[in-house]
């Protein structure tokens, strides 16, 4: 319930404080004196474009404040957005004199989505001027659904809708990411192939390197070796049998003087050094084989590697191993996606079975309470003076599951008898619209829990017996809700619980509204006012009176 309005620095408002009780709560007040003001301060509330113009004081923020009684159907929002549920929540918008504008729930910012939430669960303002939203299949599903006490149903399938819908989003992605890599898949594996034919983890790079050389190079390394070996072994002036002579004659002098034993003991040891070194070049030479057939091999392997440095744009065998490792990795992808999507039209397929049996139960109560729809609309648009109105709700089959099941909706409506019904939209006048949406207001009323519900003088343009239907609607919708009506018909005025109204007064040479609480007498002198205009005569205070009852 809306407890409280507290607005600021907003156009003709300098400053505005009312408090606000459960029922019926009827504001009046002359055309211009700013109810329509009052109105466009709540919408800031419902998260409307805030606009610099409404700023009275320039150099002042504009305020609108508005208090509500909560219950604690409404803790599991403020748990989900992080905020401290009060049972008594403020939410405050501000307009900076910079033009930006700010939210607050209970002291906190907030994103102007997070107060659109919360606010569109607590006030419907509805005006004369707004009954488009009577022609959408979302409210006409919403009416039907209310009656059929379809709420938790159609929660459950929205659910699964929302997922269903998830799965079939995610489905599309997949098939893309799949076809992109179809299309260079080909190419990729031959890629692929073309590096594991390399069997890179076998190769040793430098040790490949080495042996190509080595063949390449078998000639010269030969006849050079071989020259080696033959200035050791020559017999008349070979190094094996010039070294062994100086040992010999050196190891004579170190038997004689001891200055050189350690000289004798070197030549020694570099005498084995030599003849091991000897022995490898002996055996080295012999390993040397000039083979064609494997020079080719290794050349062959070394231009393969080349070309794919070249080709992958990498400077070593780990580039060639990384790149390799990628594509194997990118061709196990697309096996990865091709589960995925596999997985993915299985639940798509999970979920469209339940969206069937959900779909079906919706649709079977719909039609149970269509009749019940049309008598009470009937009965209630006869009261409000559209005697010979018929009404009716169509259900078709649709090809695709929406937000509401597998069937479309029309509401129908035909004010005159002798003629078929028609869409509401293009049948429905101007003078009707209010009466109808008031008569559909009250049957969502009675079926559903409605936030605080604000009327704006859309009981325009009735009068007598109509407009006491009206009066009396309203006073049985505000049974059951925080109804608050702004009406200049007297009819409506007197069944209000607390009545308010809308002034005009200059202050200080300048133009400001405000709104006074009325008191019975007050309340009785406004009716009076509203049947015999400025001047009150006895006679409209008698009626005034009567109607109040």
């Amino acid at each position: 319930m809306l407890s409280r309005i507290y607005i600021k620095n907003f156009a003709l408002i300098d400053a505005l404080d009312v408090s606000l009780h459960n029922g019926l709560q009827v504001i009046t007040g002359e055309t211009g004196a700013g109810k329509s003001i009052i109105l466009g301060a709540l919408r800031l509330i419902l998260g409307e474009r805030a606009d610099l113009k409404s700023i009275a004081k320039a150099e002042e923020k504009s305020v609108v404040e508005t208090e509500f009684q909560l219950d604690n159907q409404f803790k599991k929002f403020f748990i989900e957005n992080d905020l401290d549920y009060e049972h008594q929540t403020i939410i405050r918008r501000e307009i900076l004199p910079s033009g930006k504008s700010r939210a607050f729930i209970n002291d906190v910012p907030v994103t102007l989505d997070v107060l659109r939430t919360l606010s569109s669960q607590l006030i419907d303002i509805h005006s004369q001027f707004e009954t488009s939203n009577l022609f959408t299949p979302e409210y006409q599903f919403k009416i039907i659904d209310g009656l059929s006490e379809n709420k938790v149903l159609i929660e459950e399938y929205q659910q699964n809708f929302a997922e269903f819908q998830s799965f079939k989003t995610l489905l599309k992605k997949l098939q893309t990411q799949l076809s992109e890599s179809t299309k260079e898949g080909d190419y990729k594996q031959f890629l692929l192939n073309e590096l594991e034919e390399l069997s890179l983890d076998d190769i040793d790079y430098e040790e490949l390197q080495n042996q190509l050389s080595v063949q390449e190079n078998a000639g010269m390394i030969s006849e050079n070796l071989a020259q080696i070996l033959s200035r050791f072994h020559e017999e008349e002036i070979g190094i094996l049998s010039f070294f062994n002579e100086a040992k010999n004659k050196l190891s004579k002098i170190a038997e004689v003087s001891q200055a050189f034993s350690e000289l004798d003991q070197r030549l020694e040891e570099s005498f084995v050094e030599i003849k091991d070194i000897i022995a490898e070049l002996e055996d080295e030479s012999e390993n040397i084989e000039i083979d064609p057939e494997h020079l080719q091999k290794l050349s062959q392997l070394d231009s393969r590697l080349n070309m794919m440095f070249l080709k992958h744009n990498v400077q070593n065998l780990q580039g060639l191993k990384e790149i390799r490792d990628q594509i194997a990795g990118e061709q196990q992808g697309s096996a990865e996606l091709e589960q995925q999507i596999a997985h993915t039209e299985s639940q798509i397929q999970k979920k469209e079975k339940s969206l069937q049996t959900l779909a079906e139960k919706l649709s079977k109560n719909r039609k149970k309470n269509i009749p019940v729809f049309v008598k009470k609309a009937e009965d209630l648009l006869k009261k409000l003076g559209l005697e010979k109105a018929k009404v009716d709700i169509d259900l078709q089959l649709a090809n695709e599951y929406n937000l509401f099941g597998k069937e479309n909706i029309q509401l129908l409506f035909q004010a005159n008898s002798g003629f078929p019904l028609r869409p509401i939209q293009t049948a429905i006048s101007g003078g009707e619209r209010s009466r109808v949406m008031l008569a559909v207001k009250k049957i969502i009323a009675e079926s559903d829990m409605l936030p605080t519900l604000i009327l704006d003088e859309i009981d325009t343009g009735v009068s007598g017996k109509v407009a006491e239907e009206i009066g009396n609607l309203m006073r049985e919708m505000s049974a059951d809700m925080q109804l608050i009506v702004i009406s200049h018909l007297a009819q409506v005025a007197a069944k209000g619980n607390n009545n308010y109204k809308v002034v005009k007064e200059d202050v200080n040479g300048k133009t400001q509204s405000k709104i006074i609480v009325l008191s019975d007498q007050e309340k009785l002198n406004e009716i009076a006012q509203l049947l015999s205009g400025s001047r009150i005569t006895e006679a409209a205070l008698a009626q005034a009176k009567e109607l109040i009852g």
